[in-house]
């Protein structure tokens, strides 16, 4: 499984939900997400996730998202499927569709709701990595799962060779660090946090997934490029900007990826709202995602 991990380096977008005007999922809106972040050069695409609202959708949605990310994004993007899922069998399906498809990997969210002990934790990931022959990356994300991954229950899943990386989203830098110490040099480490994509990179992360990526992604690859050539001063800049970006985008009433998704609208890719229960953007706040808008864009001059 080693020797093919460079695709997993870089950039990579948390895709979002592309609904029509009827809350449908859309193959156009699809398409037109594909197009606007492969056109900005991103590494590769996670689907399906967060980012996706992939908690508030039906089986059949999911399978029709992944479905149409592939169909437009062929084999130019590195894709990453998450298919965790509420039942071990729902997760275990959309990981052989996803696999079927043609995906590049699989993750998965820990099992969530019920507070499950390490050994039903392990026992999901591993029906879920024993689905397919597709590489796997764990997903730690505790502020929304309310499980923290150990390093115990971390180490006996990575000697699993299909257990190639983890997206780490917990908030302590430390936990890059230990987790890819723990991994080795060929395991992969991506950074969640946004705020945080610089630190993330130094502290041992590889690559980045993010779910601010999508509205703003030449920021993200700009900053990688800085990474790459060791230039620290532009790049903590950079991360400063972005994340007087971020602080405006969870600044207005609703939920986030609905002023994500006006603000998109506004660089001309409409992917429509967000699906209840999360809040789409008061009509009072519409047009100050014009301004969020005009400093993205004012970001983006500032660092050609």
């Amino acid at each position: 499984m080693t020797e093919h991990l460079d695709k997993f380096k870089g950039v990579f977008p948390a895709f979002y939900a592309c609904y029509d005007d009827n809350q449908k999922i859309s193959q156009e809106r699809n398409g037109q997400l594909v197009q606007f972040l492969t056109q900005k050069n991103v590494d590769g695409l996670y689907v399906g996730g967060s980012s996706g609202e992939c908690i508030y959708q039906s089986l059949e949605e999911r399978k029709l998202t992944l479905k149409y990310v592939k169909e437009f994004a062929k084999d130019n993007l590195t894709l990453i499927a998450h298919v965790g899922a509420p039942s071990t069998k729902d997760s275990v399906e959309l990981a052989q569709y996803a696999s079927n498809l043609g995906y590049d990997a699989l993750s998965s969210i820990p099992p969530i709701y019920y507070g499950l002990p390490e050994s039903s934790i392990y026992k999901y990931w591993m029906s879920i990595i024993k689905s397919t022959n597709l590489p796997f990356i764990i997903y730690n994300i505790p502020q929304t799962t309310g499980y923290s991954l150990s390093m115990e229950l971390f180490s006996e899943l990575v000697i699993n060779r299909q257990v190639i990386g983890i997206k780490n989203s917990s908030l302590p830098s430390i936990d890059i660090e230990r987790f890819k110490a723990a991994g080795g040099s060929d395991f992969i480490v991506f950074n969640g946090p946004d705020e945080q994509y610089i630190s993330g990179r130094l502290m041992g992360a590889d690559s980045g997934i993010g779910g601010t990526y999508g509205v703003m992604p030449e920021l993200y690859v700009k900053a990688e490029q800085y990474i790459s050539e060791e230039n620290m001063e532009k790049a903590k800049k950079i991360q400063t900007d972005i994340n007087d970006i971020i602080i405006n985008l969870n600044s207005l009433s609703g939920n986030m990826y609905a002023i994500i998704k006006e603000v998109l609208r506004r660089r001309g890719v409409n992917i429509g709202g967000v699906r209840e229960p999360l809040e789409n953007i008061s009509d009072s706040d519409v047009e100050s995602t014009q301004e969020i808008k005009n400093q993205i864009d004012r970001t983006i001059k500032k660092y050609k």
